[in-house]
């Protein structure tokens, strides 16, 4: 079977630019693709990074059982199907997951050997500017999406590996999981 590894962090925290970054590295590794029904942003395409599905097609899957992990994540759904987790967990490649805190928690115990690394930024004031950057959040939600960051923060203790994504340092953090997985892989 596959090793394992869960990319998580807070809203904002660039776990879209790390796997990015781990694709560049050539770092050999199979990515389950999240599924979800939010809108696609710009520069974003089906599959690039997500799948796109409407409200009553993602319901649909959760009723015929066919998400390893789901939650609501403000104000749309983010799952993980089963039949992808399955099929790239058969390939004897790394497989990554990247998943909010919620779904973490769940791979985490569904799949006891899996490492969760889990990325913050340096500061709140900083996550508050890259959500202001992406200039796809109203005020309401970018204000959530910061509660919600303080929430998680206070899980840090449950994760395998807790690293911070600097700002301007990208490449690094990039540097950073790519060690940790290389070493968790021949482990």
């Amino acid at each position: 079977m596959s090793k394992l590894f869960v990319i998580s962090g807070l809203s904002g925290a660039g776990k879209d630019s790390v796997i990015e970054g781990l694709k560049n590295e050539n770092l050999d590794f199979n990515w389950v693709i999240t599924t979800t029904t939010r809108s696609m942003r710009s520069g974003e395409s089906e599959g690039r990074p997500y799948h796109f599905v409407s409200d009553e097609k993602f319901k649909q899957m959760i009723k015929n059982d066919e998400l390893v992990e789901f939650a609501p994540v403000y104000d749309y759904y983010y799952g993980s199907q089963k039949k992808d987790v399955e099929e790239l967990l058969n390939s004897n490649k790394t497989v990554i997951f990247k998943i909010d805190c919620q779904g973490a928690k769940t791979i985490k115990a569904k799949f006891t050997k899996a490492k969760v690394i889990f990325i913050i930024p340096p500061s709140i004031e900083i996550l508050e500017k890259r959500l202001r950057a992406r200039d796809t959040d109203s005020e309401e939600v970018i204000q959530r999406r910061l509660v919600e960051a303080k929430t998680e923060l206070a899980t840090l203790d449950d994760w395998d590996y807790v690293i911070t994504n600097e700002e301007g340092k990208l490449k690094e953090t990039v540097e950073k999981v790519k060690k940790i997985i290389l070493e968790e892989a021949r482990a």
